[in-house]
C-alpha cells in the first residue's frame, strides 16, 4: 500500500480539487436531470476536449482551452435552440463542429498531445495549488449565478410552458444555465476526464432522485455521493496506483444500483402521514326493523 503518499501535497491538492469539483457538480447534477440536458453534458465536454486540443497547438493551457470551448458551445446551443428537440439537433451540430475542429488541431500538432488526451481521463492527481484556487473562484462564480437564478430556473424546469405564460424568460434561463453547465463541465473534467463526464454531474444525482423527491434533499444527497465517489476514488487511486476515473466511475455506478434497489424502501417509510391512505371507516352495524316497521335496535 502507498500509505507514504498521503503526505504529499499533490494528494492534498487532489482532494481538495475533489471536494470543490463534487459540490459543483452535486448542486448542478439534479437541474441536468430535471432539465433532460444528459446530452448536452457530453456535448459540452467533448468541445471541452476540443478547446484542449486547440490551446495546446497555440501553446495555452488545455484548461484554458477546455473552457473557452465549453462556453462557446453553451453560447452556441443557446443561441440554436430553446426546446428540448430543438435543444438536442443544436447540440449535435455543435458537437460535430467542435469535434471535426479537434481532429484538425491534433492533426496540425507534430508532436504527441499528451497534455490534450489527459483531458479525455482525467488529471486530478495532477493539479497544482494554482488550479484549486482556480476551481474554487469557478465554482464560487457559478453556485451564485445559479442561486441567483434558482428560483425562476426550478420553475421553468418543472413546467416551462406555465413558466413562458407567466412571464418568466425561459430562453434566457435556458442560455444562463448552459453558461453554469459550462463552469461545471470545465471542473469534472479534470476528475474523470471528457469520457466519463455523466459520471459526476448525472449519476449522483440521479441517485438522489431515487431517494427522494424533496427538491432540497435531492441536492444534498446529491453533493454527498458525488463527494463520497470523488474521494473514494481518489482514495483508491493512491492505495492502488489504477485511474482515479476508473474508482470515481465505479462507484459512482454502485451508489446508483444501490438507490434504485433503496429508493421505493427509503422513499415508502419517509412518506408524509397525510399522503398515506386512510384507514376505512367502519359502517354501522344494521338496524332490526319491527313489525311497524320502525327500527327497533341494533344489532
Amino acid at each position: 500500500m502507498n500509505t507514504d503518499l498521503w503526505h504529499y501535497a499533490f494528494v492534498h491538492q487532489a482532494l481538495a480539487a475533489g471536494v470543490i469539483t463534487a459540490v459543483m457538480a452535486g448542486v448542478v447534477g439534479p437541474f441536468v436531470t430535471a432539465r433532460n440536458m444528459g446530452f448536452a453534458v457530453h456535448g459540452l465536454a467533448e468541445v471541452g476536449f476540443t478547446g484542449a486540443a486547440a490551446a495546446v497547438l497555440l501553446g495555452a493551457p488545455p484548461a484554458l482551452g477546455v473552457l473557452t470551448a465549453a462556453f462557446g458551445a453553451a453560447l452556441g446551443i443557446g443561441l440554436l435552440g430553446v426546446r428540448l428537440r430543438e435543444r438536442d439537433i443544436a447540440i449535435g451540430t455543435v458537437l460535430a463542429f467542435g469535434l471535426g475542429l479537434g481532429v484538425l488541431c491534433l492533426t496540425l500538432y507534430t508532436r504527441y498531445a499528451t497534455e490534450a488526451f489527459s483531458i479525455l481521463f482525467g488529471t486530478i492527481l495532477a493539479v497544482s495549488a494554482d488550479d484549486v484556487v482556480r476551481s474554487a473562484v469557478i465554482t464560487a462564480v457559478a453556485l451564485t449565478a445559479l442561486a441567483v437564478i434558482y428560483r425562476p430556473l426550478r420553475f421553468a424546469s418543472v413546467d416551462p410552458e406555465v413558466a413562458a405564460a407567466r412571464g418568466v424568460p425561459v430562453a434566457l434561463l435556458s442560455a444562463l444555465f448552459l453558461m453554469i453547465l459550462a463552469l461545471a463541465v470545465t471542473e469534472a473534467v479534470e476528475v474523470v476526464g471528457v469520457l466519463l463526464i455523466v459520471t459526476l454531474l448525472i449519476t449522483p444525482a440521479g441517485a438522489a432522485q431515487r431517494l427522494t423527491a424533496h427538491p432540497g434533499l435531492v441536492t444534498v444527497l446529491s453533493v454527498a455521493i458525488a463527494m463520497g465517489v470523488t474521494l473514494g476514488g481518489i482514495a483508491c487511486a493512491v492505495y492502488t496506483s489504477l485511474p482515479v476515473s476508473f474508482f470515481v466511475a465505479t462507484l459512482s455506478f454502485g451508489a446508483y444500483l444501490a438507490a434504485r434497489l433503496a429508493g421505493p424502501r427509503v422513499r415508502h417509510g419517509h412518506r408524509a402521514p397525510a399522503d398515506r391512505p386512510a384507514a376505512p371507516v367502519a359502517s354501522p352495524p344494521p338496524t332490526m326493523p319491527t313489525n311497524d316497521g320502525n327500527a327497533a335496535g341494533r344489532v
